[in-house]
């Protein structure tokens, strides 16, 4: 609000000219939606229901929080379960009560100019989630489309009529809780075909953000960033949760490098793609142990293992004088008292390293 206020008395326009909405997507926030439309008080306009990243929130909040906190399929975590429900009503009548505008989610659900049928169930798909939202008190909503807009608009037009918003709507009716909020459970299974497509997904998505984008349509669906985590996350969660599948199976570590190895042999391959620095690590590569983070929170992992790390070696992925040096640095002097070596980021560069002594 600091930022807004110094901004506008800089540049000589009136208090309050500019209008900023809040994205609610992250556990935290939902518990202090009162408290961010008070502090913009001057220049909010409204929340907005953040679904994908709220969700991957959740899961990177209570990740090691044991089973009552771990989600089934993806495709199973919609908006209707409970604790999203709880979220969006909440959102909602905080907004409303504060006199600022609630604006709905993206559906992911997208056309495909090339099929008709799959442009029909996404068209469905999308009316089925707007229909809701204006049914539920929303002012606006987001589409991930430009081709949306005429059905998200048509479900909001039924609602609204002439109206330009419904926060006149205080909905009174909710009654929402901290249970609510953190009640996880749905009641269905991880199918191995969720976890599948979960490997597949981060994948295809982290190879395509390698390549500058930012969203993208895999499998007839906008996958972005906070998709992509809540894949990555749930395959992590189910595997230190020593979750099954649906058929029995034990979702461990070897489970999901096969699926890897499997996604990767069936993707369509081309000048120029980037899987190989999607995935660089390869098992059978001789290291014992790959931590991604900090080198203290290495040390920490170590000492929950009970791995001594003195007389340890140590490679670092990455070269450069912002990160990879100092941490090699910070190695040698909090950690492993022996050698550190820096590697490129691809993995077949790993083998002969530059020996990083504390000497130099």
């Amino acid at each position: 609000d600091d930022v807004f206020s110094f901004s506008e008395e800089y540049i000589g326009i009136p208090h309050g000219t500019i209008r900023a909405t809040v994205l609610i997507e992250t556990l935290p926030a939902a518990f202090e939606m009162d408290e961010i439309l008070y502090e913009l008080r001057d220049h909010c306009a409204g929340l907005n229901a953040g679904r994908w990243d709220y969700i991957f929130s959740i899961i990177k909040n209570y990740r090691g929080r044991g089973a009552r906190f771990v989600l089934p399929d993806r495709s199973e975590v919609t908006m209707t379960v409970p604790f999203m429900r709880a979220y969006t009503d909440l959102l909602v009548q905080t907004c409303h009560k504060r006199g600022a505008f609630a604006i709905g989610g993206m559906s992911a659900f997208i056309p495909n100019r090339r099929d008709p049928i799959v442009t029909e169930q996404a068209l469905a798909a999308v009316s089925a989630d707007k229909r809701r939202e204006a049914g539920d008190g929303f002012d606006g909503t987001w589409v991930a489309h430009p081709d949306l807009i005429p059905t998200a608009q048509a479900e909001f037009d039924a609602v609204l009529g002439d109206r330009p918003n419904q926060v006149d709507r205080q909905r009174d009716d909710v009654h929402v809780e901290a249970r609510d909020l953190l009640d996880l459970h749905i009641g269905r299974p991880i199918t191995a075909q969720g976890v599948r497509d979960n490997v597949s997904v981060a994948i295809r998505y982290l190879e395509a953000w390698l390549r500058g984008l930012g969203a993208v349509a895999i499998d007839n669906l906008m996958e972005d960033a906070a998709t992509a985590e809540i894949s990555r996350s749930q395959v992590w969660q189910w595997i230190h949760q020593d979750r099954t599948t649906q058929d029995g199976t034990p979702i461990t570590a070897e489970y999901v490098e096969d699926l890897i190895t499997q996604v990767l042999a069936q993707a369509t391959r081309s000048h120029g793609d980037r899987y190989d620095d999607v995935f660089w690590y390869q098992p059978g590569t001789g290291f014992d142990y790959l931590w991604q983070g900090t080198a203290y929170g290495l040390r920490d992992k170590l000492e929950e293992a009970g791995v001594e790390p003195q007389g340890l070696e140590a490679v670092i992925v990455g070269r450069s004088n912002l990160f990879g040096k100092p941490m090699a640095q910070l190695l040698l002097q909090q950690i492993v008292d022996r050698d550190v070596g820096l590697g490129d980021r691809r993995g077949r560069a790993l083998g002969p390293v530059l020996q990083f002594g504390a000497e130099q």
